[in-house]
């Protein structure tokens, strides 16, 4: 087995995007293709490394660059969060530019445009959720630590099945907005499930957090269990 990275680059109205395909280069045939959707920070190395996971288990992996090319922060940026902010702040641009990176999804080597799904973390659990409502043919989403609230305009009707991996203490997602996702997945007809981790905050998936103050941390256990829902999910949707 030998996992390859590959960078592609696409236009969307005059602007650079640069996405990062993961794949086993030793695999022939056409697979199951996964978008994968990053946190605020936009695509780092963080997500090369998960998609490297989610590569191994038989899929073609492309890592979004929801931003544009050279936008980045870090969390050691004071405004780290000024490229999602502007998207949040016009969530049709938002679904545009979900949409457009599973256009160029299906349209990679080595994937069957008809079997594809998304997985994406905190804001990138936003863009998984914003694709589905778009009513994109996706069989399937995984939103791990996401961010819930609908878009202000009317949803198409909702295709994709839907995993959602949650922090039960998420400041960013309290029960409140929990609920609320599940009253309109339940009112468009959508086939989902929700796994709440108990004790587990906001962004229980990356290492690099440790902000247990502000609801923000690591959790091991979470993390491990996350991942084998969605393996278990993907293989539902692909087997």
């Amino acid at each position: 087995m030998g996992i390859t990275r590959s960078v592609i680059f696409s236009d969307i109205d005059g602007q650079a995007f640069e996405h990062v395909t993961v794949f086993d280069e030793s695999d022939i045939g056409t697979r199951p293709g996964i978008l994968l959707f990053p946190n605020v920070l936009g695509t780092k190395e963080a997500d090369f490394i998960r998609a490297e996971m989610v590569a191994a288990l038989g899929y073609v992996v492309l890592v979004v660059d929801m931003f544009g090319q050279g936008k980045r922060t870090t969390r050691a940026d004071p405004d780290s969060a000024r490229y999602m902010n502007a998207l949040n702040a016009d969530r049709m641009i938002l679904r545009d530019r979900v949409n457009a990176a599973h256009t160029l999804l299906k349209g990679l080597d080595g994937v069957d445009p008809a079997r594809t799904a998304a997985i994406g973390f905190c804001f990138g659990g936003r863009c998984v959720l914003d694709l589905a409502r778009s009513g994109a043919d996706i069989a399937g989403g995984v939103s791990f630590h996401g961010v819930y609230q609908a878009p202000p305009f009317p949803n198409a009707a909702i295709t994709a099945k839907l995993l959602i991996c949650h922090g039960w203490d998420d400041p960013i997602a309290p029960p409140d907005a929990t609920v609320a996702l599940a009253k309109e997945l339940t009112e468009a007809g959508c086939d989902w499930q929700i796994h709440a981790y108990g004790a587990t905050g906001h962004a229980f998936t990356d290492e690099s957090v440790n902000m247990p103050e502000k609801g923000l941390a690591y959790s091991a256990d979470a993390d491990r269990r996350s991942f084998r829902a969605m393996v278990d999910f993907l293989g539902e949707l692909f087997g």
